[in-house]
């Protein structure tokens, strides 16, 4: 069963600490000096930190419940103009109580609260909650009521809460008394309080620090896991590897296959590109072969007036030198240009002129 420590710190210089042990819904034992703090073997405890009444202002208010950030920004501008101390140095905490619309805002020194934590951690303990006294008491509906809290009396109203002086309570409460709280009803409100605090001030700059503990089972889980992305990650990879050899080898047989139909009957076959391509060119002849060239060349002697072919010769490296006769060496220049225009590569000799026509050598390339 876990347990909750309730410490009250001494207010001053002569006083010990003051604490209760909470296990479930009450409270089982209570003494004098710093609690025996639970070891590392041993099952961790909760401990809630109680401030004197007469150090923490409370102030209750409609604040916005977006976020507590926002809160607090809302509360710090509405004491603003009630504070006589500078908003700099106060720690402003916002809680939530039940179902009030009014939220309860706590206003502390921020000096005041470092001495605080700083006196605890001197002593080993670093609280998980820093509750103001008066909220340890329950919030009446009507009127105030009392109790003694470490020696200490605290008085709580529904929107009020302080330290207990005789002209300070008479003032607040018009001159009523406050119901007096027995011990078992103080008793059951601290358990209440300390279990779901109304207003922690370990808020902002004082929030406790938590520390996470690493889960080896899920950094086990998440080791296995990457493993196992990176093996089926390689083993995609390796399926890719081995389909893209298998289709290579696969367009391998069938280039072998056409091969042996296009190659002469006993041609041993060791490049089948290569000796298509050789045979392809043996048979139109090199280049674009002799047909598509000289096709070519005839279309655009026919298509230029005046124009006539009278030699024409076809070499191994695909060029076709032909001899042409012009009317003029406009007509010679057109010809040239509209054999380059169909894609090849004219190189023309110097033509010589005769009788008002003019004649050269084109050699045609692809």
């Amino acid at each position: 069963m876990s347990e909750t420590i309730v410490l009250f710190p001494p207010q001053d210089g002569d006083e010990p600490y003051r604490w209760l042990r909470i296990a479930g819904d009450a409270v089982v034992a209570r003494g004098e000096g710093v609690p025996a703090l639970p070891g590392p073997e041993d099952e961790p405890q909760r401990i809630v930190s109680v401030a004197p009444a007469d150090a923490v202002t409370l102030h209750w208010a409609e604040l916005p419940d977006r976020s507590v950030a926002q809160a607090v920004a809302a509360a710090r501008i509405a004491l603003s103009e009630a504070s006589a101390a500078s908003m700099a140095d106060l720690h402003v905490a916002v809680g939530r109580e039940d179902e009030a619309e009014e939220r309860p805002i706590g206003v502390v020194g921020v000096e005041r609260m470092r001495a605080w934590l700083g006196a605890l951690a001197a002593q080993g303990i670093d609280p998980d909650a820093v509750v103001p006294a008066p909220m340890l008491l329950p919030r009446p509906e009507v009127g105030y009521v009392r109790a003694d809290l470490a020696g200490h009396g605290v008085v709580r109203g529904a929107t009020a809460g302080f330290a207990d002086e005789a002209r300070l309570t008479e003032l607040v409460t018009g001159g009523t008394p406050p119901e007096t709280l027995d011990r078992d009803a103080v008793d059951a409100a601290i358990v209440a309080a300390a279990t779901a605090p109304a207003l922690d001030l370990r808020q902002g700059p004082f929030a406790k620090r938590r520390r996470r503990a690493i889960d080896w089972a899920l950094v086990k889980r998440l080791g296995w896991l990457a493993a196992a992305i990176v093996v089926v990650t390689v083993s995609i990879s390796v399926f890719r590897i081995i389909r893209t050899e298998i289709a290579a080898e696969g367009i391998e047989t069938r280039t072998a296959m056409v091969a042996e139909q296009g190659l002469p009957a006993g041609t041993s076959i060791s490049d089948p590109e290569r000796q298509l391509a050789a045979r392809l060119a043996g048979m139109r002849g090199a280049g674009l072969g002799f047909s598509s060239t000289a096709g070519a060349v005839f279309g655009a002697v026919q298509a230029i007036p005046g124009t006539e072919l009278t030699a024409l010769t076809f070499d191994d490296t695909g060029a076709l030198k032909i001899t042409v006769t012009a009317q003029g060496e406009a007509a010679a220049n057109d010809l040239k240009h509209r054999i380059e225009s169909l894609g090849f590569t004219v190189d023309a000799s110097t033509f010589t002129s005769n009788a008002g026509q003019v004649s050269g050598d084109l050699t045609v390339k692809p």
